[in-house]
């Protein structure tokens, strides 16, 4: 039953991500067609609330998708089984959720 739930919960990160990478692509083009400096950008998501949940919802769902994708990877590759399994997951998740939310801090801090 496990399984069958990480398994949904990855699928729905991936319709959850599909919208945002798009998103986030057309505003890399956008930043760089515009020629808009680091200082421009930064200066346009400094405190803005909308950029925060945008990445925030971003990095959320990218660390629960990955963490699921190496628990199973960690299982058939690597043979891990119970309670090392299950801490390979949260370590990865719970470390790039870290990594992620410091990096969309950093653009958006007030």
């Amino acid at each position: 039953m496990l399984n069958l739930r990480l398994y949904m919960l990855q699928r729905i990160t991936a319709l959850l991500m599909a919208p945002l990478v798009l998103g986030h692509l057309a505003v890399m083009i956008y930043a760089v067609q515009g020629g808009l400096s680091t200082a421009e950008i930064l200066g346009r998501t400094q405190g803005s609330v909308s950029w925060l949940l945008f990445y925030g919802t971003f990095v959320i769902a990218a660390a629960i998708h990955a963490a699921i994708g190496l628990r199973v990877i960690a299982y058939e590759w690597c043979g891990l089984k119970g309670g090392i399994l299950d801490l390979v997951m949260w370590g990865g998740g719970l470390g790039l959720l870290a990594l992620g939310g410091r990096a969309v801090w950093a653009v958006t801090a007030i």
